[in-house]
């Protein structure tokens, strides 16, 4: 049984705030701390999908730059995608259609942009307010389990604060989880200790990859409208000039797509020409 396992940082155990995890440069004080917790959060998740019976499981560093779980402390056995690149068309979940796997886990994810008390809540970037999928807000929860989706795979445990395992679960009806922390604000929360949060991550992977036939799969219509609204106008500016893209006010740009995979394409892009617009001024 082959587990794929997508990992993001802002929903790790013990992290609050972008100072501690965002990536490694001088204004990022605690990094060293982030990645060894990444890691351990990680590696609790393996340890549960083998015990569901997992003979091979496959982890994607989906953070920032990708390259922030320390391989070497990763339980033995397990591959790793890691690095940043263009040519990677299922961005945060980049290898998971290149085999057939029986079960996706999502470990560390946060909350989308604007849940209230979600702990470093956002969708991608800063600069995005919201993106809509056929009509319904989404964030990378809800991305990352569509595009496994579309290669047959069901999500079956998620990780993260209070107010990201209740988005996973709206998504997903039954979904396992587990609360690593839960959110007084943006930057600040109650935390669990990593020695509760280990075993509460292995439990609740364990139990998700061996109730996996009956989870329902995130699926969005055919074909696909999809709306992104940024927080500033000049973050839309150089996004309409993208093919088939077209701007409905100020801070939003619009765009109708075969499907999922084609929107999502789309998205990764650009939000890369939105990022550079800012960077430009």
């Amino acid at each position: 049984m082959r587990i794929y396992i997508s990992a993001d940082i802002e929903g790790i155990t013990g992290l609050v705030s972008w100072a501690q995890c965002s990536r490694p440069n001088g204004s990022v004080y605690d990094f060293g701390f982030a990645r060894r917790m990444m890691t351990h959060d990680v590696n609790a998740a393996i340890r549960g999908a083998r015990a569901a019976g997992a003979t091979e499981v496959v982890v994607k560093d989906s953070h920032g730059v990708m390259k922030n779980l320390i391989v070497e402390e990763l339980e033995p056995g397990t591959r790793l995608v890691s690095g940043n690149g263009f040519g990677m068309t299922d961005g945060m979940m980049q290898g998971v259609g290149d085999g057939k796997f029986d079960a996706a886990v999502l470990v560390g994810y946060h909350a989308k942009a604007g849940t209230a008390k979600g702990i470093m809540e956002h969708t991608y970037t800063g600069g995005v307010h919201r993106v809509f999928l056929g009509g319904r807000e989404t964030g990378e929860m809800g991305l990352s389990m569509g595009i496994a989706a579309h290669y047959g795979i069901p999500t079956v445990a998620v990780t993260s604060d209070a107010a990201g395992v209740a988005e996973a679960a709206d998504l997903v009806p039954g979904i396992s989880t587990a609360t690593v922390k839960t959110g007084f604000g943006r930057y600040s929360g109650q935390l669990l200790h990593p020695s509760e949060t280990g075993p509460l991550i292995e439990a609740a992977v364990k139990r998700g990859v061996q109730e996996r036939a009956d989870l329902p799969k995130v699926t969005y219509p055919k074909p696909l409208t999809m709306s992104i609204e940024f927080n500033r106008s000049e973050e839309a500016d150089l996004c309409e000039r993208f093919p088939g893209i077209r701007r409905t006010n100020g801070y939003t740009v619009e765009g109708e797509f075969a499907g999922l995979v084609e929107a999502h394409a789309a998205f990764v892009t650009l939000i890369s020409l939105s990022l550079h617009a800012v960077e430009s001024q």
